[in-house]
């Protein structure tokens, strides 16, 4: 065992290995892709509602602030932002004027074709340590993970978002 956690049974040590090496993936995963993100000129939610809308077609801001995990305030921001680029536009529910759809711009939709492809292939390249195997198996786990601290923690989870 080694010295430094002796005071912890085998299950605690293996959950922490377990914390540390995923916080290290993560982190080493997210700045990679963060890079990759911004060599396209765009920031990681910019990008994450072009991604969602471009693969889900127009979406409400309640149904983007979902699907991404981030505040409304956030999502209205970052709208604001790719709007300015004429990226997205923003359609209002003629039934319901509180009911704003985004969805892309021809301009978007181009970015969303030329781009996504590029960052699905980086992605792809930093993964291929892995066998497909090895990736749905880990993919299959973290899911698994995941849905478990969600259901556990819930009230946590949810917050802000």
């Amino acid at each position: 065992m080694n010295k430094n956690n002796m005071n912890y049974s085998k299950k605690i040590n293996l959950a922490l290995s377990l914390w540390v090496k995923l916080a290290r993936a993560n982190a080493t995963f997210a700045k990679l892709s963060t890079e990759n993100i911004r060599s396209f000129g765009l920031t990681d939610p910019q990008f994450g509602v072009i991604e969602c809308i471009g693969h889900l077609g127009p979406l409400t801001l309640g149904e983007l602030t979902k699907k991404m995990l981030v505040t409304g305030g956030n999502i209205t921001c970052v709208i604001d932002n790719l709007e300015k680029e004429n990226l997205v536009k923003r359609i209002r529910s003629k039934k319901d004027r509180r009911i704003t759809t985004v969805q892309l711009t021809t301009k978007g939709s181009k970015l969303f074709k030329d781009k996504f492809k590029l960052h699905a292939q980086y992605i792809a390249n930093m993964t291929s340590v892995l066998t497909e195997t090895e990736q749905s198996q880990l993919a299959t786990l973290l899911k698994k993970l995941g849905l478990s601290l969600q259901a556990q923690f819930p009230e946590r989870i949810n917050q802000g978002a």
